[in-house]
């Protein structure tokens, strides 16, 4: 019987457009049920499928601190997300929950 390879699916590679990247987001913001870290790891995903290096700049962090903060292992402060995602070209908005 021939063995069957498989390899790590990364969604980064996936996350070609502007229009690709929000719509993951908003996706995993409808999936996270309140969870900030997932949330975190959800833009760390789109910093890594735009450049982490490029992306920390524009968001006037280190690289480092930049990875740690979006590992999905601790949630960053508000401020971190904030320039996060002005640093990725997106954009957060609002609207009323119908229940």
């Amino acid at each position: 019987m021939k063995k069957t390879t498989t390899s790590r699916y990364d969604v980064a590679e996936h996350l070609r457009t502007p229009e690709e990247m929000a719509a993951y987001l908003e996706a995993c913001m409808e999936e996270a049920d309140g969870d900030a870290a997932f949330i975190a790891k959800s833009l760390g995903d789109i910093a890594r499928a735009k450049g982490m290096t490029q992306v920390a700049r524009d968001a006037g962090l280190s690289r480092e601190s930049l990875y740690k903060a979006l590992s999905g292992e601790r949630t960053p402060g508000f401020d971190t997300i904030l320039k996060v995602v002005s640093a990725l070209g997106l954009k957060l908005h609002a609207e009323a929950a119908h229940n």
